[in-house]
Formats: structure tokens, sequence, C-alpha cells
């Protein structure tokens, strides 16, 4: 019994992952066309049609932008918590009530074989939440759009065995740039995004040694790099004593070229 993933997607430009096991295919947004997502999933080598529901983090564009083209497409049920439900509606086009479900926030969801843990972070949006996946002992936790990581936030996600964690931005080059000021206050602010250095200070608090993969996420297209962001973040953990050659990987991710599915055995 393995717990498998891909970040399909992840960027300001669009967002989509994937969570599966033997009973559960999970889809965490669709940020994306009907039809770039379809490719993506192709890609990864995911049949759409063994998808079994979609959960969504919180009712941002780059997030939702196909959702309803998805869920219609593919026959799937839809989960978020009313809030988002509620700013979302207008963006989706119509979903079948059968095919709508609650999932509170702070609440924990049996879908088969797979439990689904969710939690609230810090964004700019109605209510947005993100997710712990635990399997047969394994866990993986999806941490993006969030300006800073709670203790609460990090009781729940500490001691996984793979992060997807937000990386959003370089703080220097984003203060540099060309956004305008009220854009940069709101990245750098509690509503915001998390940059790479407190992205790696967070994690440091999370991992152990069942860790074995972080998957660097929602980098900016404008305010970061990849290799800056992998140097920022692998720098502080090896500082504080992680090693990344022999114990912990760390991998990019893209937003128009998913990651190879992985597995936790």
């Amino acid at each position: 019994m393995t717990l498998s993933f891909s970040v399909l997607a992840s960027g300001s430009s669009g967002n989509a992952f994937f969570i599966g096991t033997e009973k559960e295919r999970i889809l965490v947004d669709a940020g994306l066309t009907g039809k770039e997502l379809q490719r993506l999933l192709d890609e990864a080598g995911i049949d759409p049609a063994s998808l079994t529901k979609i959960l969504v983090t919180h009712e941002h564009s780059d997030h939702i932008k196909g959702l309803g083209v998805a869920a219609r497409k593919f026959d799937l049920p839809i989960y978020a918590n009313e809030k988002t439900w509620k700013a979302m509606e207008n963006s989706i086009g119509k979903i079948p009530l059968d095919h709508k479900f609650v999932f509170n926030m702070e609440e924990t969801k049996t879908f088969g074989d797979l439990d689904v843990q969710s939690f609230g972070v810090s964004h700019d949006a109605a209510e947005p939440m993100f997710y712990a996946f635990h399997h047969e002992g394994k866990k993986v936790a999806l941490v993006t759009d969030t300006g800073y990581v709670s203790d609460r936030v990090k009781k729940i996600v500490e001691k996984a065995d793979a992060y997807i964690f937000e990386a959003n931005h370089d703080v220097s080059m984003l203060q540099m740039g060309a956004y305008p000021w009220n854009v940069k206050r709101r990245i750098l602010g509690d509503l915001g995004h998390v940059s790479n250095e407190d992205s790696a200070l967070a994690l440091t608090d999370l991992i152990d040694n069942n860790t074995k993969r972080i998957y660097l996420a929602h980098l900016s297209r404008d305010n970061n790099m990849k290799d800056l962001a992998r140097l920022a973040v692998g720098n502080i953990l090896q500082e504080r004593g992680f090693d990344l050659n022999r114990h912990i990987e760390l991998h990019d991710t893209d937003p128009k070229t998913p990651t190879p599915i992985f597995q936790i055995v």
C-alpha cells in the first residue's frame, strides 16, 4: 500500500496537485484551463477517469480557473468549506447539487483508505485552508498561500514524509522589483506569501527522520528563481543540521510541468 502524489502545477499562473492511494485518487485545486489540466494529467500518467473527487483550498483564480470544467468533464464531486463555496460559486459555473460537498476547516474526513485533515492558513481569501494527507502511517502535507506558518499549523503538519511547501519570493528581489508598493506590502504581510527564508525556518521546525522530500512550491515568476529558492532553503536547512545529501531531497515545482509521481512506501 503506497501514498503517491504529483505537483501537477504550482505558481501564480495556476495550481493543481494530485494525491492517490489504492482506493482514492484526488485532485486538489484546478487553477488552469480544462485543456491545460488535461495535458498535465496526461504528462503525469494520471487517467482523469480514475479521479474520485476535487478538494479546493480557496477561491483565487490560480486555484479554481478550471474547477467547474474539470468537475463537469470528469463527473467529479467538489469539496470546499462554506465560505469558499460562497466566494467561488459565480466563477465555476453550474455544479449539480449532488456534486457539492462541504469540507469544514479544522476537520478530518476519511475518503476510502485516505484520511484528509484540513487546516486554516493566513491568506487574503474568504476562508483559505490546506490539507495533510494520512495513509497507513504515511503523511504528505500541502502548505502554500500563507503569509506565515503558525504554531497551530506546524503542529498539524509536523513530521510528514513529504512536504509541498511555499517558497514564494526572495525578499530583496520583491523589494527591488517593479511591483507597486501596495502589492509588495500585500505579499510581505501576514495575509500574503511566505518567503524563501521564512519557508526554510518553518521547515526546520517541522521535518524529522521521516521526511524524505520537500517540494518548493508557488514560486513567484517575477520575484524568485528555482535555483535561488533551492539555495536559500537548502543553506538554512544545512546550517540547522539537516543533511540534504543523505537525508532529505529538495525538489522544484513548475507552473507548466508536473513533477514525476512519487510513491511513499
